[in-house]
């Protein structure tokens, strides 16, 4: 850390305890803010993001009460980098990491992006590990696909799958291009516009190693833009419609980069009975960065007490 980027950012607060557990043979790297005797709220970051992106988010919930918990998603901060990536590879991981926090007792999450679709899914496959779930901008929409034929539906997983692993063998040996801290929050700038230039700075100093010819991203260079592995955005919608969690989904105004895109019209009719969807006015795709404690005041109200 750099003390005059971290002071640029006084909000942010480095994670109180940082370890590694085995998922499955993978190295999966967790943060945790609060008290180790505090109920838990676990955090599920985005894609291209890691757990230290809720450096300003995840304070405001140790001072209502909670253990927030968030892990780096394998190929991601300072998660094992993989032979492969899947869908089912971060489901997998993710249940390794509520396991390790919370066993089989069920407790709050909030997902952000990729996160908050990811944890859609998990929901859906074991709902035992959900006291509630919130979702913010993580509800791919891009109107449901039609049914289709079974056959069809194979053709459609198996070109997925060739397209992926060609482009795992096209990246087996590349690096992260290198650069100075401040070219490195110039080019994350342009997939995050709304966000200030020492938050993009500080962000370099939490989410790359210096080397000796510059900083790099920690992120693993097959990282492709809204690649999961063999996975379409669209099958995350279908999961919202019988979740049997309480849940708080938030889509916002302004649409970025690396947004979905998503038309709160196509979403509301998959909304679970009892379920809430809020539209925030003025926010982009990183709301609960550029507006933490709106966004953590309305969770911590859906939530409750810590318990």
């Amino acid at each position: 850390m750099i003390p005059q980027l971290a002071a640029a950012v006084p909000d942010a607060r480095a994670a109180d305890r940082e370890y590694s557990i085995d998922a499955g043979g993978v190295q999966i790297a967790l943060h945790e803010w609060g008290d180790q005797g505090a109920p838990v709220l676990v955090l599920a970051h985005g894609g291209f993001d890691f757990a230290r992106t809720f450096d300003t988010f995840a304070p405001r919930f140790v001072d209502a009460g909670w253990r927030v918990v968030a892990w780096d998603h394998r190929g991601h901060g300072d998660s094992a980098h993989t032979e492969l990536y899947s869908w089912d590879a971060d489901l997998r991981d993710a249940s390794a990491v509520f396991d390790h926090v919370a066993g089989r007792s069920p407790v709050p999450v909030v997902g952000h992006s990729k996160g908050g679709a990811l944890m859609l899914n998990l929901a859906d496959a074991e709902p035992f590990r959900f006291r509630q779930l919130v979702n913010i901008d993580g509800i791919p929409s891009k109107r449901p696909i039609p049914d289709i034929a079974e056959h069809e539906r194979t053709k459609m997983l198996a070109g997925e799958i060739t397209g992926w692993l060609d482009h795992r063998a096209r990246t087996a040996g590349s690096l992260r291009k290198p650069g100075t801290i401040d070219e490195l929050a110039e080019r994350r700038g342009r997939m995050n516009p709304r966000l200030s230039t020492d938050w993009l700075r500080y962000l370099v100093t939490v989410g790359a190693y210096e080397s000796g010819d510059g900083w790099r991203w920690k992120l693993d260079p097959s990282m492709r833009f809204g690649g999961f592995g063999p996975w379409r955005p669209e099958w995350a919608l279908m999961k919202l419609a019988g979740l049997g969690v309480p849940f708080y989904g938030m889509l916002v105004e302004i649409e970025e980069a690396m947004g979905w895109g998503t038309d709160p019209d196509e979403v509301r009719p998959y909304v679970p009975e009892g379920g809430r969807l809020d539209v925030i006015d003025g926010a982009g795709h990183f709301a609960h960065i550029e507006r933490p404690d709106d966004i953590a005041g309305r969770i911590i109200e859906f939530l409750g007490t810590p318990a």
